[in-house]
């Protein structure tokens, strides 16, 4: 970390907003603006923090680090929480953090948007004319189970505003179950949850051992009529798979904010499939979304200044 002792050098790839907000951190940091996208990981020799997002280039980046790398970075930050797009080397001589939570609440939202519109069935119902008039069952949300494949940030929000509507809550995850809330039940396999899950949302980060963890086999255990949502990386849900079911009624219906690729080539069965709701990859998106990340950047950059830990650090390998 640094000493405090030197104006903090910081490359800025996020944007004109944010480099003006770092700009005016007490530390008076050095702030260039690197709007060009094309090769993100040439930055300023003098550098001390990259400020970085997941651009294309990113996925394009050389297979062995560039020369010289990381130049004289000492701490790397990205805008998002995965970490899929970046190369491995990002991590080799320096810090990286990621932008864990800051997007969790609107993820949340469309969570819960994506459900009510399920059960509810707004867009079916609406009348035009006398005619339309017409008497229907629609569901509700209490009662329903809702299954989380994944419980970070963005399952933990999810969970949180689904116990206001009296849900079921059910999870897997990864990790140890230490600081579960008391209304989420653990679950112990994918099998098992999506047995009895009414909703499913997968919000896991995606690594080698998380692609397709929704494939056939999974999907072939669901609970008939499953409402499937993926709010985590298109790779998470094998697509053929997912046409499968929904042709045999174990999935009812899918939301979809992220396909594998993005965007989906013209033609593809899932545009028109009358069983499926696609949005363009921006769950994420909320007003206070900048606000959000660049508070967790002059958070990060007190504790650089500061010679503290970094929160939000990403291990090596990990993926998120």
């Amino acid at each position: 970390m640094a000493d405090g002792s030197a104006r903090p050098v910081v490359v800025n790839q996020l944007g004109a907003v944010i480099g003006a907000r770092v700009a005016a951190h007490p530390s008076r940091p050095v702030v260039i603006d690197d709007a060009a996208a094309d090769r993100p990981w040439e930055v300023a020799p003098q550098a001390d923090i990259l400020l970085t997002r997941a651009f294309p280039a990113w996925r394009q980046a050389p297979a062995v680090p560039p020369y010289g790398w990381p130049h004289g970075l000492r701490w790397i930050q990205t805008m998002s929480a995965g970490m899929d797009a970046y190369p491995a080397w990002l991590w080799c001589g320096t810090t990286v953090s990621c932008g864990r939570g800051v997007a969790a609440v609107a993820i949340a939202e469309y969570v819960l948007a994506a459900m009510l519109a399920r059960e509810k069935r707004l867009h079916e119902i609406t009348v035009r004319a006398p005619e339309d008039w017409r008497d229907v069952e629609l569901g509700r949300l209490e009662g329903r189970t809702l299954g989380l494949i994944g419980y970070g940030a963005i399952g933990r929000a999810v969970g949180r505003r689904a116990a206001g509507f009296d849900m079921r809550i059910r999870a897997v995850r990864r990790g140890a179950w230490t600081d579960a809330e008391p209304f989420v039940e653990p679950c112990a396999s994918p099998e098992a949850l999506v047995a009895e899950a009414d909703h499913l949302v997968v919000a896991v980060p995606t690594t080698a051992e998380t692609r397709h963890i929704v494939g056939r086999h999974l999907l072939q255990a669901a609970r008939p009529g499953l409402h499937l949502i993926n709010v985590g990386r298109g790779d998470l849900v094998d697509q053929d798979a997912l046409l499968n079911a929904l042709a045999a009624g174990t999935v009812g219906f899918a939301t979809l904010d992220v396909t594998e690729p993005e965007p989906l080539p013209a033609g593809h069965p899932l545009y028109d499939h009358p069983a499926v709701r696609i949005t363009p990859h921006v769950s994420w998106s909320d007003p206070t979304f900048e606000e959000r990340l660049v508070t967790k950047i002059l958070a990060n950059l007190d504790r650089y200044v500061g010679g503290q830990a970094l929160i939000d650090v990403v291990e090596p390998g990990r993926g998120y």
